[in-house]
This record gives C-alpha cells, structure tokens and sequence, in this order.
C-alpha cells in the first residue's frame, strides 16, 4: 500500500482571543491543512479554557508569558489579533525571536512602527504579512481582472462607502489610545480597494471628519470622508462612518463603462459584481467564501517555501501612511501631499484560493461590533 507522505505544517499561536479571532481565525484552521492551530495568547483566563477545549488546542498562555511562547519551540507563526495600537510591540517581539509574522491590518498606527516591524522581520528573515483577505477573494480579484482589461475603458473615478453601527459604547474601536475610529478599522478597506483597483498610489489627500452629538463618539470621529488624486490625473473618494446604517459598497467609472461591487467588504456573506458598458449590463454573484483560510494557506505557503508574501508589511505601510495623511488633512483643512513610494508587488488573479465558508462559532467573552 502506497502511504500517502503528510504536508508540512505551520505552526501557529493566535494572539488575541477577540470578536474577529473567534468568529473568523480560529474556525479557519479546519480549511487550511499546510497550517495547525497549536497555541492561544490572551488576557482573559475563560477565553483561554473555553476555546482551547473547543479547538483541541495544547498550549494556551497569558500576554505576560507572550515571550515563553515565542521561546517555546513550539510555534513557527503568530497570528496578531491585537488592538491596532499593539501590533508593532508584538510582531517586533516575534520577529527577534525568528517566528514568522500574519498581522492583522491596519499593520501599526505610524510609519515609524511599520518600518520598525519591516526591519526586524527582515534583519531575523522571517516573513512578515499583513491580512488583506481580500486580496485572495475572488471577486476583488474578478473586478480588478475587469478593470485591467480595458471592458469599462480608462478608470477614472473610485467610490466607496462602508459604514455600520458600533452601539457599544464600551467598543475598543471607539477608544482613540488604542487607534480606533472608523479610518482606522473600515476607511482603510476602502484606501486599500482604491490602490488596489488603480495599481497605483495616491500623490495627494484631502480629508474631513465630521460627529454629532453622541456620546459613542467624544473620542473618535462618527465619520471621516477622503479624497485621493492618483498618477493620470484620476481621482478616488470615500466615506466611512460608525454611525450609519450598514453598507460596504464601491464603484470604478471607466471612460466606456462602470464597475459596482456590492457587499464589497464582507467576509462572511455573498459579493454581486455588476458590470456596466453602454446600455448593457451583466451581474455575477460571489458565494461566501472562508477568506480567513485563504490567508493562511498563503502565507503558511510563503513560509515553507520561503517566498515573499505579498501583501507585505509595505502593503501595510503604505496604507498606514496615506491614514495619517487623511487624519491630517482633516485637522489642518488643507490637502497633504504624499512622497513617492514604491509598491513592490501587486496581487493578481492567481492569489485566488477558494475554501468553503464556516459557520458562525459561539462567542466566548466578545460581542459583535454591531448587532
């Protein structure tokens, strides 16, 4: 009888048992066999008992023994899963230690700290990504395939919203010492969609914020709106809000046609493209799909085979420093002028992966950001 050799495996401690880590990373481990859940990092002892026993998990420790974790030999890759304000802190710990680094976007809340999370995953080679799902989906990937191959014309025109309803005011996406506000934890979707769709990066910003009287909203913004001017003078706009009702839509008008993709941002439902060119339109709906798997295939891939991920931690950095600009921007009322800045790689058609979707789990100690 022939045996069948088992695939090499990547060994992985999740760190930061929060809503997006439990309704999404953890059950993505079922769909992704060259990766193995085999440690938890958190600070609430429940959420490391509970899901432990669920996910059959043999280690588990507190953020105080984040270091013994890393020194174990027991794990390859980290997940980071943390609030946006720690990610630098963590993923730089992990690196030093040659553990290979996934991060949850936005990848820091500085340039400075993504450079600095770039430069230890580099002097340590490991590698380093940041968790753009939807570089690995196939509708996104579908509407920039469109978009390349001239259907709609030139694009000259990007626009997005993406906007929800954060009741809890308890939320740590309304607290601004941990980088919260609706810029940070949706706008950058849709900075990241425009770079995306035009393959190219924004030269100026203009930005603006605006909150009504709502005490969910004395530390952030409700809302911030932005406008890009791109290279061939095309232009991209966006607006994102905690305080609307829910919708994640974004549109690319070309000189011959128009691009829509509805539920552009989602994870766990269905995506419908609908394409525009003269009077006739075509629609295509998008099963959901476990977009989290598919991150994990990937970069498990690019650990093993020593390839560089992309996105890469400059994915992340260049999104991270077109933020501050907006955030800028929106302070001072002026536009900000952006330095040049190379983008190395770009995602294409064949960073598709397709896995079925999960099941929504139950939660242990976190509710939706909104219900």
């Amino acid at each position: 009888m022939k045996r069948t050799r088992r695939p090499r495996q990547v060994r992985y401690a999740i760190v930061g048992l929060g809503h997006i880590a439990q309704v999404a990373v953890l059950p993505a481990f079922a769909h992704a066999n060259n990766s193995r859940l085999v440690a938890l990092v958190s600070g609430t002892p429940e959420k490391l008992e509970t899901l432990s026993r669920k996910y059959r998990v043999p280690f588990t420790y507190s953020y105080e023994k984040f270091g013994d974790c890393l020194e174990s030999g027991k794990v390859d890759a980290v997940y980071i899963a943390l609030p946006n304000h720690l990610h630098r802190d963590y993923a730089v710990a992990a690196a030093r230690a040659r553990v290979h680094v996934l991060c949850e976007k936005p990848m820091a809340l500085t340039e400075k700290d993504c450079e600095e999370m770039i430069e230890a995953a580099r002097d340590n080679r490991v590698r380093l990504m940041v968790a753009y799902r939807l570089h690995f989906e196939k509708a996104s990937l579908k509407a920039l395939e469109t978009i390349r191959s001239g259907k709609i014309g030139e694009p000259r025109i990007f626009d997005s919203v993406f906007t929800m309803q954060v009741e809890d005011e308890g939320n740590i996406r309304l607290k601004s010492e941990t980088g919260g506000g609706p810029l940070w934890d949706i706008g950058i979707y849709c900075i990241n969609a425009a770079r995306f769709l035009f393959r190219s990066e924004p030269t100026e910003v203009l930005g603006c914020s605006a909150s009504r009287d709502d005490p969910r909203f004395e530390e952030v913004d409700e809302m911030t709106a932005a406008i890009l001017r791109f290279p061939k003078e095309r232009l991209a706009s966006f607006t994102c809000s905690f305080g609307a009702s829910a919708t994640a839509s974004l549109s690319v008008v070309g000189t011959k046609g128009e691009l829509r993709l509805h539920s552009a941002y989602d994870y766990a439902g269905p995506h419908r493209l609908a394409v525009r060119v003269g009077e006739k339109t075509r629609e295509r709906e998008y099963p959901p799909r476990d977009q989290f798997a598919a991150e994990l295939l990937y970069f498990s891939d690019c650990v093993l085979a020593g390839k560089r991920p992309e996105p890469s931690g400059r994915e992340g950095l260049a999104d991270v420093r077109i933020i501050r600009a907006i955030l800028e921007s929106a302070r001072t009322s002026k536009p900000v002028r952006l330095p040049d800045f190379e983008r190395r790689a770009h995602p294409g058609p064949s960073q598709e992966i397709h896995r079925p979707p999960v099941e929504e789990p139950d939660l242990v100690g976190v509710v939706p950001a909104s219900e």
